[in-house]
C-alpha cells in the first residue's frame, strides 16, 4: 500500500537517497529543499522509478514555509502519512571565531526548523489520529567534537525534543516519532559546510553510505522505532563520552584533527548555511568508492583481458 511521504531536505545526501528509496517502493512523494533546479533533478529521478511527485522549493527556516508545504501536500495527495526531515547545514570553526550569525543559522536550520516541522506534522497527524514523523539526528546528539559547536548544540537539542515528543505521543499510539542517528555518512555536507577553521572537513571513518541511512529511514516508516543508530563506532564513542569523559576529552581533539579534517586549506566562507549551492548537491560526497562504477570498471577490465587472452590462444 503506497503512502504520501513528505521529505524536507530532499535535494542532497540522505534526503535525496531517501526520496529514491521511497520512490522505488511506489510511495507518493512531496519533496522540499531550497534549490528548484536540484529538486527538479530529484523529481525526475523519482518519477523514473514510477513515483508520483510534487516538488515545493522552500527554505525551512522561512516563516510559514513548512505550514505551506503541508497545505500543498494535502491539496495534492489528500493527506500526509510520513514526514521525513533531513534538512541540515554545518559549520566548522572554533566557537569564539565562528561568526555569531553563522552559529545561529546552523541552530535555526538544524533544530528550530526541525521543531517547526514536528509542530506542523503532528498537528496534521492528530487530525487523523495517525502518522509517522522521522527526524534525522546524529551521533553528535550524544557526544561532542571540537570545531562543530553549532551542529552539536542543535543535534543535542533535537535529541531532547524527540524524546519529549515520544513521551507525549504515548497518548496517541498510532502517531509515531522516530529519530535516526547516523555517524559519519558519505554526503556532500562536509564540503558544503561553512568553514572558519582553515582546513576542509571530512567524515571520520568508518563512513556509511547515504543509501544505507535511507534504507533505515524507509524501514522505520514501515516498522517505527524510537531511535535507530547507524555507525559501527557509535556505541563505542557514546560509551567513552559517558563513562570515560576525561580520556575522551584528551583523545577527541587530536582524533578530530587527524580524521575529521583534511590537509586541504580553505579560506573563510559561509558554505551553504545561508544559501544553497546546487552544483555541490548530490547523494554521495565522494568519501566512499562508487561501488557500481568499480564493478563496471572491473567487469570491463575482465572482459578486455578475456578478449586479449582469446586472441592469443587463436
Amino acid at each position: 500500500m503506497s503512502r504520501t511521504v513528505v521529505i524536507t531536505g530532499a535535494s542532497s545526501g540522505i534526503g535525496r537517497a531517501a526520496a529514491r528509496e521511497f520512490a522505488r517502493r511506489g510511495d507518493r512523494l512531496v519533496l522540499a529543499a531550497r534549490s528548484p533546479a536540484t529538486l527538479a533533478q530529484v523529481r525526475d529521478e523519482c518519477r523514473a522509478a514510477g513515483a508520483a511527485v510534487l516538488v515545493v522549493p522552500l527554505d525551512v527556516t522561512a516563516p510559514g514555509a513548512v505550514a505551506g508545504l503541508a497545505d500543498a501536500a494535502v491539496a495534492e495527495f489528500g493527506g500526509i502519512d510520513v514526514w521525513v526531515h533531513t534538512a541540515a547545514v554545518m559549520a566548522y570553526g572554533r566557537f569564539d571565531e565562528l561568526p555569531a550569525m553563522v552559529f545561529e543559522q546552523v541552530v535555526r536550520t538544524d533544530l528550530l526548523a526541525a521543531a517547526e516541522v514536528a509542530r506542523v506534522a503532528l498537528r496534521r497527524f492528530r487530525a487523523v489520529s495517525a502518522g509517522t514523523l522521522i527526524l534525522t539526528g546524529s551521533v553528535l546528539g550524544h557526544i561532542t567534537a571540537p570545531y562543530m559547536s553549532g551542529y552539536a548544540a542543535a543535534k543535542w537539542g533535537l535529541q531532547g525534543l524527540a524524546r519529549t515528543l515520544q513521551q507525549e505521543a504515548r497518548e496517541t499510539p498510532d502517531i509515531r516519532i522516530c529519530l535516526i542517528n547516523p555517524g559519519s555518512v558519505d554526503t556532500p555536507i562536509y564540503r558544503q559546510a561553512a568553514n572558519y577553521l582553515g582546513r576542509v572537513g571530512r567524515p571520520p571513518p568508518p563512513v556509511a553510505s547515504a543509501r544505507r541511512v535511507a534504507r533505515a529511514i524507509v524501514h522505520c516508516a514501515e516498522h517505527p522505532r524510537r531511535e535507530v543508530s547507524i555507525g559501527r563506532l557509535n556505541v563505542v564513542m557514546r560509551f567513552g563520552f559517558t563513562v570515560l569523559p576525561g580520556l575522551y576529552d584528551v583523545l577527541v581533539g587530536p582524533l578530530m584533527r587527524l580524521a575529521g579534517l583534511s590537509n586541504r586549506p580553505v579560506a573563510p566562507h559561509g558554505g551553504t548555511v545561508f544559501a544553497p549551492n546546487p552544483d555541490g548537491e548530490a547523494v554521495r560526497g565522494g568519501w566512499l568508492p562508487d561501488l557500481p562504477q568499480v564493478v563496471r570498471a572491473l567487469s570491463g577490465a575482465t572482459a578486455t583481458a578475456g578478449s586479449a587472452m582469446l586472441r592469443r590462444l587463436r
